[in-house]
């Protein structure tokens, strides 16, 4: 049966992907070996850099962020590394995995999956590590599955007080372009992003910018590499071309996106998404139910989880709100399977249509007997009345 009216994607991503760029996309296919499209390649490159906030190499790679991923760990590691992960949920669980698929050798930090990266017990292990046999530490941003930032640059500071030569790297795959990230300014020594959340873009393009040290790193690296190899891609880079065949009409709207986030503006957009993570906490608070990260400074503005009360199913709430009222809302991944629901606000993204998500959200706990007060998004919509375009609340409000 048709159901009228658009789907409402709330899913922490993919994102919805703004006209704009679907006619972007749309464009006829590029010669890529043409000197429009090394144009067009050094837009894209140059362009990033921007988000990343560094003047080092970046990388773009048609893959998923899965890949990019590997291609750090393999442009950096050897067989057997150590490398120190901080696991703050499903998607930080997925990469030591993948570290160990490698014939890595993780160390890990376990939370309980409620907060960021524990910075102190990160600094404890490696001020313990005197052979200095760990050769990164590796941390995601923002954990989708939960909701929580970790604070990178007191990661980098940690690192720094234990004196330890490790690696730095940070995954951004879900807030790269939707909360502020500097590369450089943080001393990351890899950024590994993607393109289908804050980038407003389908999956397919995955991206590294790659420190010095990093670049060092690599050449004593042994792990095998030939699709990720950086000495390729960044000698072919340099003007604007790949050494093998790149996703070029996902480059066209990469470019159509860098255009957008700089036409609004970095600062804008990042007050953006911080005033949208304000207002849904503001919804789920007044609703009576809990935001999964515990602690109010790690709480992103990219999505929020929220618990379903004890003996109440996440996924049976999130079946009737897709069923009846054509919307998508994430699910709980891995130890929070059926516990949460997570809330996307991220991407090309604004109040009006926050406001129709959240209104959605109540009328599904409604409708699926999941006990709440009303008034969620009642609370949200005061909230967005008063708040400033920069974030902040009026001080009458």
């Amino acid at each position: 049966m048709r159901k009228p009216g658009r789907h409402f994607l709330q899913i922490p991503g993919p994102s919805t992907v703004p006209d704009r760029v679907l006619r972007a996309i749309d464009h006829p296919t590029m010669d890529h070996r043409s000197p429009e499209f090394g144009d067009l390649g050094r837009r894209a490159i140059d362009g990033m850099k921007t988000i990343f906030g560094t003047e080092a190499d970046v990388i773009i790679y048609p893959a998923s962020g899965t890949g990019a991923w590997e291609a750090a760990m393999v442009n950096t590691m050897s067989p057997g590394d150590a490398v120190l992960m901080c696991e703050t949920g499903h998607f930080a669980w997925l990469w030591q995995r993948l570290a160990r698929r490698l014939g890595l050798a993780p160390q890990v930090i376990g939370t309980d999956w409620r907060q960021g990266a524990d910075v102190a017990a990160i600094e404890n292990h490696l001020r313990a590590d005197s052979g200095h046999e760990i050769k990164a530490v590796c941390v995601v941003h923002n954990e989708t599955s939960t909701g929580a930032v970790s604070d990178v640059a007191a990661v980098r500071a940690a690192i720094d007080a234990a004196g330890h030569p490790a690696l730095l790297m940070v995954d951004t795959i879900s807030s790269l372009g939707s909360v502020a990230y500097h590369h450089d300014d943080w001393g990351v020594d890899v950024t590994i992003g993607g393109s289908q959340k804050g980038l407003m873009l389908p999956p397919g393009l995955s991206f590294n910018a790659v420190s010095a040290k990093a670049r060092s790193a690599s050449s004593q690296a042994e792990l095998p590499r030939s699709f990720w190899d950086w000495g390729e891609m960044i000698a072919a880079n340099k003007t604007g071309y790949f050494p093998y065949t790149p996703a070029t009409n996902l480059l066209y709207g990469l470019v159509e996106a860098l255009d957008m986030l700089h036409e609004e503006g970095l600062q804008a957009v990042f007050a953006r998404h911080e005033r949208h993570g304000e207002a849904t906490r503001r919804a789920v608070e007044a609703w009576g139910l809990e935001v999964l990260c515990r602690v109010p400074e790690h709480r992103s503005p990219v999505l929020t989880a929220v618990m379903t009360p004890e003996g109440h199913s996440a996924d049976a709430l999130r079946r009737i709100i897709h069923e009846e009222l054509n919307m998508s809302l994430g699910n709980g991944l891995g130890q929070l399977q059926d516990r949460v629901f997570r809330i996307g606000h991220l991407g090309d993204f604004n109040d009006l249509m926050l406001m129709g998500t959240l209104s959605g959200i109540e009328m599904g706990l409604a409708r699926a007997g999941v006990p709440h007060s009303k008034g969620g998004a009642q609370a949200a919509l005061d909230f967005l009345a008063t708040a400033r375009a920069d974030g902040r609340q009026d001080r009458a409000a």
